[in-house]
C-alpha cells in the first residue's frame, strides 16, 4: 500500500471498497483476512484525516473575511 501522503482520500476510499469487497467474499483465509481489516483501518483514518483537514480549509474559507458565510460553487452558466 502506498504512504499516507501519497495517496488521494478518492484513492484511500477505493483501496478501502476493495478490500470491503474481498472481505465480503467469505472465503478469505483468517490470517488475510486480518491483514485486510488492518489495512482497512489504516485506510479509514487516512480518509477521516482528509476530510477533517478538508473541513478545516472550509472553516478557513468561510471566516476569510470575517464573517461566517454560506460556501457555494459558481456555476457556469
Amino acid at each position: 500500500m502506498k504512504e499516507e501522503k501519497e495517496l488521494t482520500f478518492e484513492q484511500a476510499m477505493e483501496q478501502l471498497e476493495q478490500i470491503v469487497e474481498k472481505l465480503e467474499e467469505g472465503d478469505v483465509p483468517l490470517e488475510k483476512a486480518i491483514q485486510y481489516f488492518q489495512e482497512g483501518m489504516l485506510l479509514s483514518k487516512i480518509c477521516h484525516e482528509k476530510l477533517t483537514h478538508a473541513e478545516r480549509q472550509m472553516d478557513l474559507i468561510l471566516k476569510d473575511n470575517g464573517q461566517l458565510e454560506p460556501f457555494e460553487i459558481q456555476e457556469e452558466e
